[in-house]
């Protein structure tokens, strides 16, 4: 980890950050200098990607939260503030995806992939957005998909929905907070490991999505994080309401 500084002195919440993406953003936020809050239902990981922070010269910490939880938003929003004087960045990044979901017209798996994809979006977007507000600005990126914008044979439909919600939420957040300072984007990126590896249904389609993929490859997690630093950092202060994909071409056809 080199340090650079495009986040000295601010204070970021990464959610779903104990693995993949999410970890791969806390560290790279924390390599510019933020404190970054790791947030995740996953003590022993997130306390992991911690511990790399820490040794690499960064700052940081672990924090539980189930973003299902309004109570739970608040208290580490609450905590943050109280603890880091504000909040400057907050990166929605917890989410589900279908492929394990063996029925995929499921009402219960509905349910629970609307709630973690979306309503946890919605409520880490709200409490963050009153925060910043007070403060005087600040930036939300919401980490929706390729999948927000088109359909798909495999999964469970709510999957497209969920990631569809977020892409249109955020927009209506943008123009809602962007008097007071607050920026709210959303980064939609590709197929990316795991997807396009062992837990995907479908060996063929996994071919298939490369094939169709102009690049020709997946993508990897540090290229989304890239993408999600511009959109936090001071560099991108006349960015809101827009989307930042990162798909290696594949919705462009």
């Amino acid at each position: 980890m080199t340090l650079n500084g495009r986040l000295e002195g601010k204070v970021a919440i990464v959610t779903g950050a104990s693995n993949g993406m999410g970890a791969a953003e806390s560290k790279l936020l924390a390599s510019e200098g933020a404190q970054v809050i790791v947030c995740d239902i996953q003590g022993d990981s997130g306390e992991e990607v911690v511990s790399e922070i820490l040794s690499e010269g960064g700052k940081a910490e672990y924090a539980h939260c189930d973003v299902t939880s309004e109570m739970e938003w608040k208290s580490v929003i609450e905590d943050t503030v109280s603890k880091y004087g504000g909040l400057h960045v907050l990166v929605n990044n917890a989410g589900i995806s279908s492929t394990s979901v063996e029925d995929n017209l499921a009402t219960d798996a509905w349910e629970n992939i609307m709630n973690i994809n979306a309503t946890g979006v919605f409520l880490g977007t709200k409490t963050a957005a009153e925060v910043m507000k007070g403060q005087g600005g600040g930036s939300i990126v919401n980490i929706s998909s390729i999948m927000g914008f088109v359909g798909g044979e495999y999964g469970h439909p709510a999957y497209h929905a969920s990631k569809g919600a977020v892409r249109i939420f955020s927009k209506a957040m943008a123009v809602k907070y962007g008097p007071y300072g607050v920026r709210v984007n959303t980064v939609h990126p590709g197929f990316m490991p795991p997807m396009t590896t062992s837990n995907h249904p479908s060996s063929g389609s996994r071919d298939q999505y490369v094939a169709q993929t102009p690049l020709r490859r997946t993508g990897e997690a540090i290229e989304v994080a890239y993408g999600v630093l511009f959109l936090a950092s001071d560099e991108a202060s006349f960015v809101t309401g827009t989307e930042l994909v990162i798909d290696g071409g594949y919705i462009a056809q």
